[in-house]
């Protein structure tokens, strides 16, 4: 089993760390893995800043990986952790908000579980290899992920949002989807712009009637989606959105 987090790295800073190494911790112990004692945040941080510049990077997008070390099969001799860090490039770019709206497709074939461990980023999501599959072959942008019960859970790389009527709506977390980072603080900052953002069941009619739909993740930001299958969505309220949380937090996310 493994562990891994996806972090955003601008201008020598890894944005949002407290959070993404909290959520780390977290999942780490959830896989009972023995985090050795000089393991710790500021190690991490270190680590991939450093990466960065030795790579001269400006802007990347940060993987780190944690798998367990030495063992057989099923009877590991240990339970101690080895970390691998992986910095890409990302483009330069002054735009808040996608150009052209992103087009998704739904993944039917494989449901994900409903489980302690579905919060979390771990190195054993068959649905979403398979349904990253079927986007390019239906040549979508990304593919939304259903859970057991067939209901909204993410899309493969990136939290959901819907709109309808004014009100906010994403799958809660008893639904399955990852605890994303921006998805945590996009409904904190959302909800102080005087917004309703309900965290709930969300099923695939509620999709085909919604007014605006995007998608979060800590690489992207926020992405606003064109297209369902055969249904169309504005951007009105998300672009007013994103230039808001621009305006406030510049230096925090954007």
């Amino acid at each position: 089993a493994g562990k891994y987090e996806t972090m955003k790295y601008k201008g020598g800073i890894v944005l949002m760390n407290d959070e993404h190494f909290a959520r780390l911790w977290k999942g780490l112990q959830l896989l009972q893995f023995d985090i050795p004692k000089l393991w710790s945040p500021e190690k991490f941080e270190k680590e991939i800043i450093h990466l960065a510049e030795k790579n001269k990077l400006k802007n990347a997008r940060v993987r780190l990986t944690v798998i367990h070390g030495a063992g057989g099969l099923y009877d590991a001799k240990d339970q101690i952790p080895h970390y691998i860090i992986e910095t890409i490039q990302l483009p330069e770019s002054n735009r808040l908000l996608n150009e052209n709206g992103l087009q998704l497709c739904i993944y039917e074939e494989s449901k994900k579980a409903v489980d302690s461990f579905s919060n979390i980023k771990h190195n054993n999501y068959l649905p979403y290899f398979m349904g990253a599959l079927y986007a390019k072959k239906q040549q979508c942008n990304d593919a939304i992920i259903l859970n057991a019960s067939g209901n909204i859970c993410d899309s493969t790389i990136a939290n959901i949002f819907m709109i309808k009527d004014g009100i906010f709506f994403t799958p809660a977390l008893s639904e399955g989807c990852i605890a994303g980072i921006m998805r945590k603080w996009l409904i904190e900052k959302i909800r102080e712009l005087g917004f309703t953002v309900n965290e709930t069941i969300i099923t695939k009619k509620d999709l085909a009637e919604a007014e605006e739909l995007f998608l979060t993740n800590s690489i992207y930001n926020i992405r606003w989606v064109g297209s369902l299958e055969n249904k169309n969505f504005s951007n009105k309220i998300i672009a007013g959105i994103v230039t808001e949380l621009a305006k406030r937090y510049p230096h925090e996310y954007f």
